[in-house]
């Protein structure tokens, strides 16, 4: 911009953020209804300037702010988080009482995956893809559904017809309602926290899929795993999307995706069946494969960005795999 005077202003970054929210939204908003969501990320730190992400769901809006060093150092965080929020309030039109925020800061490794803010047990449906979810915007960091795996869970509901199901650290058992609607026999849904694990019986109920061939087991998955070898029962479809760590006092010493991955994708070899199809998933960016921990798979083929849907921009929220173990036992 340049003055009369002809010397040169910086632009206003308040007023980038709120042109690329409002662009933004009138794209998303269109795009998520023809895909049947309700729930969708609108702005996913586009501007630097501007560290948050805004996700829509329903008539609420969950905003995460991602805080640079600078501004916590210089008091600046909680005047542009007041702009943010009006901003967000008069472009989306939402009520400010239905805006959400919370502040994502680098959690030392050990600290509970999914640990509980508040007591408000505040609920609601949201949809996806003609399915229904239970989410909770209040009392968590997380809302009760991984968003970004949505194209993935869409894989599992075309393939589940007819196969046993397998869901490993599966949170509110996102991943299970799909495979249930997707026709699966039987599936078995493991996680070790209780509340998350009813969070996953009430999702399936919530889409008319409760039914006994629907398993749900509180355990800590490694040691379940293993024991498992020595069932007859093999699974056709797996899906494992496993903590970067995580630690607690009902667990037999701790979990870290990078040093038991190797571990853990034994165990779920032993328990797949010939030809089954394993999808694998971390959310931690440095994780690297181990060649030595995928040998005896069939094939391997990493689905990384194609998993990533259109709303999540910035591309670097997860990592994703499909693995096929062999058809026939090797002699």
């Amino acid at each position: 911009m340049t003055t009369p005077q002809g010397k040169h202003t910086p632009p206003n970054p308040t007023g980038m953020f709120e042109n690329r929210l409002r662009k933004n939204a009138r794209h998303f908003r269109k795009w998520a209804r023809a895909r049947g969501l309700t729930c969708f990320r609108i702005y996913d730190r586009d501007i630097p300037e501007y560290p948050y992400a805004v996700d829509e769901y329903g008539d609420h809006i969950h905003l995460v702010e991602y805080p640079r060093r600078r501004a916590l150092q210089s008091g600046t965080v909680e005047q542009q988080r007041e702009e943010v929020l009006a901003t967000v309030a008069h472009v989306l039109e939402v009520a400010p009482e239905h805006i959400h925020v919370k502040t994502h800061t680098p959690q030392p490794w050990g600290r509970t995956q999914y640990e509980r803010l508040g007591q408000d047990s505040e609920r609601f449906v949201v949809e996806e893809q003609g399915l229904k979810f239970w989410v909770n915007l209040k009392d968590y960091l997380d809302t009760g559904l991984f968003m970004d795996h949505r194209l993935t869970r869409a894989r599992v509901r075309e393939e589940a017809q007819g196969k046993r199901f397998l869901n490993l650290f599966a949170y509110t058992g996102a991943f299970t309602v799909y495979a249930a609607s997707g026709g699966a026999a039987h599936t078995t849904t493991v996680d070790l926290s209780n509340t998350y694990l009813d969070w996953a019986e009430e999702n399936l109920a919530l889409n008319g899929l409760s039914a006994p061939r629907h398993t749900l087991i509180r355990a800590d998955v490694l040691p379940w795993l293993e024991e498992q070898a020595e069932e007859p029962d093999r699974y056709e479809l797996i899906v494992c999307d496993p903590p970067s760590f995580s630690t607690s006092k009902r667990m037999s010493g701790s979990f870290n995706v990078q040093r038991d991955h190797s571990r853990l994708l034994a165990a779920i070899r032993a328990v797949l069946a010939p030809g089954g199809v394993l999808y694998f998933s971390t959310n931690f960016l440095g994780f690297e494969l181990k060649d030595t921990a995928i040998r005896d798979f069939e094939k391997v083929e990493e689905l990384t960005p194609a998993s990533i849907p259109e709303d999540f921009q910035r591309k670097e929220i997860h990592r994703c795999w499909r693995m096929v173990a062999p058809r026939a036992t090797r002699p």
